[in-house]
């Protein structure tokens, strides 16, 4: 438990955690609840089972993790767990989808799809909030204080 939610006090954390929450969020509401312009629940899980041929259970997992660990990053809480799991969906993303595309995204509309380097650095926002913890105003330190009362 102490390893899960240990974090100190400092800005690193704090900035992190709401950068990757407030990036991922859109893709997770998208994914789920159909805003921005996606396809909500049942049309993602159709696509990444039907089109991509994915186990139902890794679009689900995708599908919640990208939604609700984008919303318990930006309150700070399993920190650790969430940032992880998000650069796992990641790294399936690229090999799965992007790899093929090349590095850059499809900025000037030329390619067939996007590159991987958007995920790339969402692997490397989760790899350091699991190294470095939720920082200051999070749900994980007050748990952590309070665990190690």
């Amino acid at each position: 438990m102490k390893a899960l939610f240990k974090t100190d006090d400092s800005w690193p954390g704090l900035i992190l955690r709401l950068t990757l929450g407030l990036v991922m969020f859109p893709h997770g509401a998208q994914k789920l609840l159909g805003w921005y312009g996606g396809f909500g629940f049942s049309g993602t899980m159709g696509f990444f089972t039907d089109m991509m041929h994915l186990p139902w259970i890794i679009a689900f997992l995708v599908i919640i993790g990208e939604f609700f660990g984008s919303l318990v990053l930006l309150v700070g809480f399993l920190t650790r767990f969430s940032a992880a799991s998000l650069a796992v969906i990641m790294a399936g993303a690229i090999v799965t989808t992007h790899i093929s595309h090349g590095f850059f995204m499809n900025w000037f509309g030329k390619q067939q799809g996007e590159g991987y380097e958007y995920h790339l650095l969402v692997i490397g926002l989760g790899l350091a909030l699991l190294m470095t913890g939720a920082g200051k105003w999070s749900v994980d330190r007050l748990i952590a204080e309070k665990v190690e009362r």
